[in-house]
């Protein structure tokens, strides 16, 4: 399948992540935005100094020593309050580190409202001390920016707005369900934009997929990683494009999210007289960095999910409804999966002949992801594995083939049996047993429905 315009947006989507999860990029537009006002404003308060225009009666009026007294107190309030600001944003990471995992660290520092919020106060501090510095002797007495220093009042009034919702933001960002909330939103938008198929715009030609593995494994040159870390972004238009030119076939061995090693095997190349060339432009498209990041890995969402079940599974922290919260979400991402989920293991160039060969993620592999180790943490709870069951039931209803039903089936006779050997009271078993024949009968109107379609 060619996917150059969706391996374009997928770069843009990499490109928006990685400037999103910093708490440097909204600061920095905020400042420039206040350089910028502060110009437009000096230039105004000059032509008034001049007497181009008269100055509106709501302006504040006063002399410059009042002036540089107002700015000065505000200025220090401010970066008193950034002082502040810091402080709550400290404490709430380490909270979710300590109740969520390290993992969730990067959920925060995401957080738009939290950047917002740093990049406003730290843009008023700015703002204030540059009217201050501005203040000074002009030709005829001294100049005082009397519109800057109203707006540097005016900004401080935003700012007062912008703490107030910080606080209530922080307050509400901190909550669990919150918390999962949104990293489930994060995977349904990463299942949205990696797994969307669209129609094929070129015909296909040259030998399959099986045949060039094939090839690769047999005759072709075996490229080593040249850096150990986390598989974070793979550049496949990048690599389509080489591979073009280079009349080759690269086989990937990895996807985002796997650990490679410095010096291990990667990737193949076939034919092998086009490793060189390609072994230099392999690694600037693959973008390898110390964690794992949702831009190509769906499992990572998955696996954030699943991490903050298990922590509310474990004997210390016993919260069995956060748990059932994270399989809720699970189950939903799931039946997105099951419909939407196809993403390209094959790249094509504008002949169609295939040039890119990657690693994705199954179908399979996810649901067992979701559900296997929660199943395994749930011995002897009746609630989880209901849940469970309730959740496999609706991942069931959106099946279209025999083999996407085949994996729920097997995970639902592993909590069934998992229920037999842990679940001491009949009354529970009944309930569980009562879920597990649901299935079972979903299953069966669906395969029905095949025969007769």
């Amino acid at each position: 399948m060619y996917r150059g315009v969706l391996s374009s947006g997928l770069g843009s989507h990499w490109r928006r992540e990685v400037l999103r999860t910093s708490l440097w990029y909204v600061p920095a537009l905020e400042v420039v935005a206040a350089i910028v006002l502060f110009a437009g404003t000096l230039a105004a308060d000059r032509a008034a100094y001049r007497g181009d225009f008269a100055l509106p009666g709501w302006v504040i009026s006063g002399s410059a020593d009042a002036a540089r007294q107002i700015l000065t107190t505000i200025a220090a309030a401010i970066i008193t309050v950034v002082g502040v600001v810091f402080s709550i944003i400290l404490v709430t990471l380490t909270l979710a580190s300590t109740q969520f995992g390290p993992r969730m660290l990067r959920n925060f520092i995401r957080d738009r409202g939290t950047q917002v919020t740093l990049g406003t106060f730290v843009a008023t501090f700015v703002y204030s001390v540059l009217v201050l510095a501005s203040i000074g002797v002009g030709s005829h007495g001294d100049f005082v920016p009397h519109i800057s220093v109203t707006v540097t009042l005016a900004l401080m009034v935003a700012d007062l707005a912008v703490l107030i919702y910080f606080i209530h933001h922080t307050a509400v960002m901190i909550q669990l369900p919150q918390v999962i909330a949104s990293i489930a939103a994060d995977l349904t938008e990463a299942i949205r934009e990696q797994g969307s198929g669209n129609p094929e715009p070129h015909p296909k030609a040259g030998p399959t997929a099986v045949e060039l593995v094939a090839r690769a494994e047999a005759e072709g040159a075996v490229l080593l990683a040249p850096v150990s870390g986390y598989l974070q972004f793979i550049k496949h238009q990048s690599l389509v494009r080489l591979a073009t030119e280079a009349d080759a076939v690269i086989s990937l061995e990895h996807r985002p999210g796997h650990f490679i090693v410095r010096g291990h095997r990667f990737a193949a190349v076939w034919p092998p007289e086009a490793a060189p060339l390609v072994r230099q432009a392999l690694g600037r498209a693959h973008i390898v960095g110390p964690y794992r990041t949702l831009s190509q890995d769906v499992s990572f969402g998955i696996d954030q999910l699943v991490e903050i079940a298990l922590r509310a599974l474990s004997a210390a922290v016993n919260d069995t409804f956060t748990a059932l919260t994270c399989i809720d979400w699970l189950g939903d991402n799931l039946c997105k999966i099951v419909s939407q989920w196809h993403p390209a293991r094959v790249h094509r160039d504008a002949r169609g002949f295939i040039r890119v060969i990657a690693a994705e993620p199954s179908y399979d592999r996810l649901v067992q992801r979701s559900f296997e180790k929660i199943r395994q943490s749930s011995l002897g709870m009746p609630a989880v594995m209901i849940r469970l069951l309730e959740a496999l039931a609706r991942i069931m209803a959106e099946t279209t083939t025999e083999g996407q039903r085949r994996v729920l089936l097997e995970q639902a006779a592993m909590i069934n049996r998992a229920c037999e050997r842990s679940i001491p009271e009949a009354s529970d078993r009944a309930d569980i047993q009562r879920r597990y024949e649901a299935i079972l009968t979903v299953e069966s109107k669906l395969a029905a429905s095949g025969r007769n379609a």
